[in-house]
């Protein structure tokens, strides 16, 4: 039988799968299993994983499958933010692993800053992605520069894989136009009438702007790590 929070952490690994397609952030399931540091997060993953519940997907950042969800539901915590999961299915959806053989060329728009921004280049470049890491929608490609967003697994001359979109949730990793010049790979969050542009490493301040400053360009769906 699984803990609590292991059960807690499953539902809301299960639901952000089924929505967006992309793991959450272990910053994302520090917070919404409000727990106080991400060591917390890396224990419950190991159990899940020990149980068979979910595995890493390998030479993927912030890739997780669930692999079968627990039979009996345990209630979770009204004071937390996954309260009021969906009931869970007899079989999870699985994320497609690179078994396709199918190759897709996708544009490949230059450099996108993970540090202080950068201008986003467009060009006529294309990168070459297995076709079973990307959902439904259309998607292109940016080579990652900086460092600021290690702490969520993307480094430095990584290719984020972006799903164009102009909306996104707080939390998610989207591409940021700024002023309409710059572009930066960062968390996204409201404040009021702001917006705020968080890293994911300590060494890196949250960058805050009026609404009207930053305009979404696409959410991450993937990475493609050359070795």
């Amino acid at each position: 039988m699984l803990t609590r929070k292991q059960h807690e952490l499953l539902l809301f690994i299960h639901d952000r799968l089924a929505e967006s397609g992309v793991s959450p952030s272990f910053e994302e399931m520090k917070e919404a299993l409000d727990l106080k540091s991400k060591s917390g997060v890396h224990r419950l993953i190991r159990a899940l994983e020990e149980r068979d519940f979910i595995r890493r997907l390998p030479n993927r950042a912030r890739a997780l499958e669930v692999l079968r969800m627990p039979e009996r539901v345990i209630p979770a915590k009204p004071a937390t933010v996954a309260s009021a999961p969906a009931a869970p299915a007899p079989v999870a959806p699985r994320i497609p692993t690179a078994a396709n053989d199918s190759v897709i060329e996708l544009p490949l728009h230059g450099r996108i800053a993970a540090g202080v921004p950068i201008e986003a280049l467009e060009g006529q470049a294309t990168l070459p992605v297995p076709a079973a890491l990307l959902g439904p929608g259309e998607h292109y490609a940016l080579e990652v520069s900086g460092d600021s967003m290690i702490e969520a697994g993307i480094l430095d001359g990584d290719y984020a894989l972006i799903r164009r979109t102009e909306t996104a949730r707080d939390g998610e990793i989207v591409v940021a136009l700024v002023d309409e010049a710059e572009a930066t790979l960062k968390y996204f969050r409201r404040e009021g009438q702001m917006i705020r542009l968080d890293p994911a490493n300590h060494a890196y301040s949250p960058q805050r702007y009026q609404s009207g400053q930053v305009r979404v360009q696409g959410k991450l769906a993937g990475l493609l790590r050359r070795y």
